[in-house]
């Protein structure tokens, strides 16, 4: 059975990805004019949305699985959280602006291309706020990508091995 915990885990990748991958199809789609191009970026970008929402909801339970675990700190926890906060209102902006943008195309509106610039601009935003988030995550129990491991005494010990 899947706890929470677990799916934090798993659905974290899907912001991360879904905004990079929905820029660069959104891109596409505005150098080739291709509305379908343009609305398959758009439903990228909602899906992505909704994956930072169930993420953020479930990083409290995340939170209260790892916070005992020896060689987890605190601050390091608090920092991804605070930056999760700012990263999943960035999203549900993208989102948001996704859904007008999906809606303006489909109704072949002259304010397709000007929603679709700023839903681009709004996605790479988004995604160097996300992909900071997941770093900030990592280094709750990834200490090998921080740049200041918690005992480097004992890594530099194990090398030695």
């Amino acid at each position: 059975m899947i706890n929470q915990t677990h799916l934090h885990l798993l659905i974290t990748h899907l912001p991360i990805f879904g905004s990079l991958f929905g820029g660069l199809v959104l891109a596409y789609g505005l150098w080739t004019k291709s509305d379908q191009t343009k609305t398959a970026a758009y439903i990228l970008f909602i899906i992505s949305s909704i994956g930072a929402g169930i993420a953020y909801l479930t990083g409290e339970a995340a939170e209260e699985t790892v916070e005992n675990i020896q060689g987890v700190v605190e601050s390091t926890i608090k920092q991804h959280e605070d930056f999760a906060l700012i990263s999943l209102i960035a999203l549900i902006a993208l989102g948001v602006f996704a859904l007008i943008g999906l809606f303006l195309t489909v109704k072949k509106s002259p304010l397709t291309r000007p929603v679709a610039i700023i839903t681009f601009l709004i996605s790479l935003v988004s995604f160097g706020l996300i992909a900071r988030t997941g770093y900030l995550g990592g280094q709750i129990r990834h200490t090998e990508i921080s740049s200041n491991p918690t005992n480097p005494t004992e890594n530099s010990e194990r090398e030695s091995d």
